[in-house]
């Protein structure tokens, strides 16, 4: 079987929770190669709001880029890959991807997953949004990436933070057609 290849770009935003989710889910698949690449601003966010350290999201990837390598395979639109999620996506870089500014490897690889025409998932963590940032997410979303605020449900009765981010990253994962039990589906 071959494995699909999945990017996960971490940036500045609060949500550490659900990349370290997204992470621990895809990093220890068989069908998934993993690629992480995680922001200066995200590893200062991390350290503020949970217990996992970069490093622990580093050891679950298959392959690990630093954010200012330009060069590196997901700057390329001839390296193929499968999907790419930014999660928590903050306004900074929402509004890089919406207007096409590629000054880091984050923002090059989502303009290059767009003009590819594969799927980009931008898990915004902002509240309230100011029409800049609505602007900003309508762009993106013309441009062809799915905009996907980190908005729990409670539907599934969730008893804990990690079903809150078991949940939205079941979401996440569903936008890239991966099979996966993070979460109970409307009426089952």
């Amino acid at each position: 079987m071959d494995k699909k290849r999945i990017i996960l770009a971490v940036t500045g935003a609060s949500g550490a929770p659900y990349a370290a989710e997204l992470a621990g889910e895809l990093g220890h698949r068989d069908d998934i190669e993993l690629h992480l690449v995680i922001s200066a601003a995200a590893r200062r966010v991390m350290a503020l709001e949970s217990d996992d350290a970069p490093g622990t999201l580093e050891a679950m990837a298959h392959a690990v880029h630093h954010p200012d390598d330009i060069a590196a395979p997901p700057a390329s639109g001839s390296w193929r890959h499968q999907g790419m999620i930014i999660c928590p996506c903050s306004m900074a870089t929402l509004a890089a991807v919406a207007t096409g500014v590629g000054d880091s490897l984050i923002h090059r690889a989502a303009d290059v997953t767009l003009k590819e025409r594969r799927r980009l998932v931008l898990v915004t963590r902002e509240t309230p949004l100011s029409a800049i940032h609505l602007q900003n997410m309508l762009a993106a979303d013309r441009a062809g990436a799915v905009v996907m605020p980190a908005s729990p449900g409670f539907y599934h009765r969730p008893q804990t933070i990690k079903d809150l981010t078991a949940h939205l990253a079941g979401r996440v994962l569903d936008q890239l057609d991966i099979p996966h039990a993070l979460h109970a589906r409307w009426g089952e």
